[in-house]
């Protein structure tokens, strides 16, 4: 071999040998492929670290059913079962709203919520909170009037008008509707409640009078004198005697063995 060409080997050894070297920088541990340098970045369809994950939409809130055996008006429940019914216009103050649902989860005590339309569109946050605290939330018309005296196509509008804002805000009509300014839906209005997609209407049988101002213990005495098992109960939303009431109200069912739960339940 030629000195020329012994250096030619040497040269041809050592470019061989650099390569060997650098290799295992651009292959992780266990690897067999070179990483591009994009594998690394987070895909557009997952967020990378620290990025919040987009929000799942609620489920719909349930429907109205219809209950065998249950008129057409309902007024009360099982009289054979230890439960009670207490229900709420929901109308007033959204902080008395908040306060009264707080109350009765504290007391392990579930409500029913018949919002008024009107109401729904300047608190419209209420009405996922009343579903997210497990009570039933129903239609009470949209403008809180006498439904009762209005012509055809004005009380179909009142009960259709609310329906529309709780199917956009909760994916539901509500579960219940009740006459707004009437204790009983007049066959008219009961007819186009069913025609909107309720089954039945909700009327009560003790009448707390909560709405007169009467102070929280008037109302208490009120609704204790004429609660029993199966009692629908009608209360308010918006007023401080109904707040005020409601710990000793719930504090008495507790004593004489009867549950507050949700109309749904109290019928199941």
């Amino acid at each position: 071999m030629t000195s020329t060409d012994r250096r030619a080997a040497l040269r041809a050894g050592a470019a061989l040998l650099a390569g060997a070297a650098v290799t295992p920088a651009c292959t992780p541990t266990g690897a067999g492929t070179v990483m591009s340098p994009t594998s690394e970045q987070p895909s557009p369809e997952q967020p990378g670290p620290g990025q919040p994950t987009p929000a799942q939409k609620p489920p719909a809130a349930p429907g109205p059913r219809r209950f065998p055996g249950q008129p057409d008006q309902i007024t009360h429940g099982p009289r054979t079962h230890p439960r009670v019914a207490l229900t709420f216009h929901g109308q007033g103050d959204p902080a008395t709203a908040r306060a009264l649902l707080t109350e009765a989860e504290r007391h392990g005590a579930r409500v029913t919520v018949l919002a008024v339309g009107t109401w729904l569109d300047d608190h419209p946050e209420l009405a996922r909170r009343i579903l997210d605290g497990g009570h039933d939330l129903g239609n009470h018309t949209h403008r809180h009037l006498d439904i009762d005296a209005m012509p055809e196509a004005e009380a179909r509008a009142e009960i259709t008008a609310c329906a529309e804002r709780l199917k956009r805000l909760t994916g539901s009509i509500g579960t219940w509707f009740r006459p707004s300014r009437a204790p009983r839906a007049s066959p008219l209005v009961a007819r186009l409640a069913r025609e909107a997609g309720y089954p039945h209407v909700l009327s009560y049988d003790v009448d707390s009078l909560d709405y007169t101002a009467p102070g929280a213990d008037a109302v208490t005495r009120t609704v204790l004198a004429q609660v029993r098992a199966g009692s629908v109960v009608s209360l308010h939303f918006g007023h401080p005697d109904t707040v005020a009431a409601l710990p000793a109200v719930l504090n008495a069912l507790d004593r004489r063995g009867l549950r507050a739960v949700t109309t749904t339940e109290l019928l199941s």
